[in-house]
């Protein structure tokens, strides 16, 4: 009797072990995303705001945002741009987003600094730690297949 309570303890502890673990979990990729075990990590979110620079003439103002498009597609080919796009016209002057594939908020702060709007202050960064999944970045080689225009 013993050897078949013991026998049921060990079924159910495999059993209830087992519901947890995902059978399409690829330990490969996890690693090479920087994957916790939950298939999460830490990147840093940026919210661009308008900048305190509202007199900069058009032909300049056009200029540095042509310089900014150009820094957002060289952090994406640094991998360290994952996410970048505007925001619709709001009450809280939010212009854009960035998610950026880095968990510190300094190294952040560095690669923002290098956005000529930024430095112009035409946008105004805030910086947050931001939990998400880590297979975010797997959209980007999706996305330049649907885009009809290609990006500079």
């Amino acid at each position: 009797m013993k050897f078949y309570l013991l026998l049921l303890a060990i079924l159910v502890l495999n059993f209830s072990q087992g519901q947890n673990i995902n059978p399409q979990y690829d330990s490969t990729l996890a690693k090479k995303l920087g994957a916790d075990e939950y298939g999460m990590k830490m990147y840093t979110l940026v919210i661009l705001k308008t900048g305190t620079n509202t007199t900069e003439p058009k032909a300049s103002r056009d200029s540095l945002f042509a310089e900014h498009l150009k820094n957002i597609r060289r952090l994406v080919d640094q991998h360290k741009l994952i996410i970048a796009g505007p925001f619709g016209k709001n009450e809280n002057n939010f212009r854009g987003i960035f998610i950026l594939n880095v968990s510190n908020l300094e190294e952040a702060k560095q690669l923002v600094s290098t956005d000529a709007a930024v430095r112009a202050n035409l946008l105004t960064p805030e910086l947050y730690n931001w939990y998400g999944s880590a297979a975010i970045s797997e959209y980007l080689p999706a996305s330049e297949k649907i885009s009809k225009q290609k990006m500079n």
